[in-house]
């Protein structure tokens, strides 16, 4: 989203966000965002909620990985945790 859009800070201090950048974000009653201020400037950002974690976590590749007393696995039978030891 490339568009500049303008708002107003009421006599109580608050901002209304404008319509079109709460439905890109679908942005509802009861959203939580953070405000961050960098010099002269406020950036606002949608914080996650608890489900967005859940579809997180969900969505993350599963692999058991057996390791022997003296910490060793079989790449072989690991390959995803072998690539991630060896790569990063």
């Amino acid at each position: 989203m490339d568009n500049l859009y303008t708002g107003k800070v009421s006599q109580k201090g608050q901002l209304v966000i404008p319509a079109a950048i709460r439905k890109v974000l679908d942005l509802e009653k009861g959203t939580k965002v953070s405000f961050e201020l960098k010099n002269d400037e406020i950036i606002i950002k949608k914080l996650p909620t608890a489900l967005d974690w859940a579809n997180l976590i969900f969505e993350l590749p599963e692999e058991k990985v057996e390791i022997d007393k003296n910490g060793n696995y079989d790449p072989k039978e690991s390959p995803n945790f072998h690539d991630w030891m060896v790569n990063g």
